[in-house]
């Protein structure tokens, strides 16, 4: 591997790279990610073009540069297939002489990219599009919480030392007025995306912060989608989309795509079917109607945030077993064009082309696309092989999810044992004959509570309508002399208890201090 890398560091681009890229060095380009990202694969820009269009560029780190086909280092990138995301490390998909700074767009440095860029108007409407390789020079890495500071306040004067070093000639206000354009037309970009009848499934996400010391956890909080998050993601998904229209036109038979198939129709009508015998209208007969559905039912106040969050678990299930979710796939194995439909986006073609330091999908992506705009020759493997590569790809992907998130169980099972109990709000998700699941608020993780564990005097399944319901009655104690009763069904509130119990690394609801709302 390390013969397939540049030896002669530092690195500096060849001159020959000059001759064909579009040279983007003078352009206020910039970086958003997370404060601690380390490997950049996107960059983006704007220019005011006047007449009330713009100027919008996506310009992703040319990977597939360094990463050539059929050479060692491709080997092994093809058999990690995606970076592993852990709460203390991460584990990459390629050399860190790559991801962390030859392939990484580091602010100040001249780097090697892919772009896609088009001209735009405020509302999102597109006039001209175009495709191709580059040379950025990033003039400062914003992190998402710099950017929603220019958003929230549009008005302030930012000086420079609350910011990254920002160079290139450019000052805070080249970069801000820029952030601000772009997320109006991620606004508006949204929004279109929303009427056109997209889902979107948000679910909490936890993080943590370690020890510097003994690297154990002292915290955690919930990661927050800001509008910032959102003005990246809609111009990385327009990137995505072009892309996959590029390559499937260029190569109808080989273009590696992403699906994601509908859920199951069943487990969909018994959600629906649950929320309508309590009253909630849950229609699930497209991605558009199940958005419509969930937002009606949106509010400020504790309780409907609550459900909310309920519902959003209870809908995702059906699409997150294993032949429901989103696949890497190769266009020519599937020869009727409506299965390549992306349920959730609910658009006819998706692919990832805007991470390919962490995905090599996106690396077999960038190299169709060079292939579709006359930079190299198209690859000479079949269809078959090409999907044989997706299916690993979609192993590996999920592979990966899975350790992640057993890596976030396990510091969460960490922090309980050296910070707990903790009294944490939680709303029943489902109802059983002998149990009820909890779903936990401000963890967004589910505990199943046994009734024989719960300090009761009787207890009873009843299902009214179909609507599973428990009687449970407790028994009396030195704080209420008489047994009190009360009803469990979907959306009752309760009081938890979160404890780690004997068995390392297990954690659970304390069954007496479960209290209902």
């Amino acid at each position: 591997v390390n013969e397939c890398l540049p030896n002669n560091l530092p690195w500096s681009i060849p001159e020959h790279e000059f001759s064909y890229r579009k040279d983007l060095r003078s352009f206020c380009i910039f970086t958003i990610d997370p404060a601690t990202a380390r490997d950049l694969d996107d960059a983006v820009s704007i220019e005011d073009l006047g007449n009330g269009r713009y100027q919008v560029g996506v310009h992703i780190a040319d990977v597939s540069y360094f990463v050539k086909e059929d050479t060692e280092l491709d080997s092994v990138a093809s058999r990690r297939a995606t970076s592993v995301y852990l709460v203390q490390k991460v584990i990459p998909m390629l050399p860190r002489l790559l991801c962390e700074e030859l392939c990484s767009l580091n602010p100040d440095h001249d780097r090697l990219t892919f772009s896609v860029m088009w001209t735009i108007d405020e509302q999102g409407m597109i006039y001209d599009e175009w495709y191709g390789r580059s040379v950025i020079r990033s003039c400062v890495k914003l992190s998402y919480d710099h950017a929603q500071g220019f958003i929230e306040q549009p008005d302030k004067v930012w000086t420079r030392t609350e910011l990254p070093s920002i160079t290139n000639s450019f000052d805070v206000e080249d970069v801000k007025s820029r952030v601000l354009l772009l997320n109006k037309i991620a606004v508006n970009l949204r929004k279109q995306r929303f009427d056109n009848g997209a889902l979107r499934l948000d679910q909490v996400k936890l993080q943590y912060t370690l020890d510097g010391e003994t690297g154990l956890p002292n915290g955690y909080f919930v990661y927050q989608q800001k509008d910032s998050n959102r003005l990246i993601e809609e111009f990385m998904l327009l990137a995505n989309m072009a892309v996959a229209h590029k390559i499937k036109n260029s190569f109808p038979d080989k273009a590696i795509l992403r699906r994601h198939p509908p859920p199951q129709h069943k487990p969909l009508e018994a959600v629906e079917e649950l929320c309508g015998n309590l009253g909630l209208e849950i229609n699930g007969a497209s991605a558009g109607e199940l958005q419509k559905s969930l937002w009606k039912y949106y509010g400020e106040d504790d309780f409907n945030l609550a459900r909310i969050q309920v519902l959003v678990v209870l809908i995702s299930k059906p699409m997150q077993v294993r032949f429901q979710m989103p696949k890497y796939f190769c266009s020519g194995t599937f020869p009727d064009e409506t299965l390549y439909h992306h349920y959730a986006l609910n658009v006819p073609l998706y692919t990832h082309f805007t991470s390919p330091i962490r995905r090599y999908p996106d690396i077999m992506v960038h190299r169709l696309l060079a292939a579709s705009l006359g930079y190299s020759d198209p690859t000479d493997k079949v269809t078959e092989l090409l999907q044989k590569q997706a299916d690993y790809c979609n192993d590996k992907k999920q592979s990966a999810k899975m350790a992640s998130d057993r890596s976030s169980d396990m510091y969460f099972a960490i922090f309980v044992k050296e910070a707990g109990p903790l009294e944490e709000l939680g709303m029943v998700m489902a109802v059983l004959n002998k149990s009820f699941d909890v779903l936990i608020l401000k963890l967004g993780v589910v505990k199943r509570v046994y009734l024989e564990q719960l300090p009761l005097k009787s207890y009873t399944f009843r299902k009214n309508m179909k609507c599973p319901e428990l009687v449970i009655e407790w028994k009396a104690d030195d704080q209420c002399k008489r047994s009190t009763k009360h009803l469990i069904t979907l959306f009752t509130q309760v009081e938890c208890c979160v404890f780690a119990e004997k068995e390392p690394l297990k954690w659970s609801v304390s069954p007496p201090h479960l209290r209902i709302i």
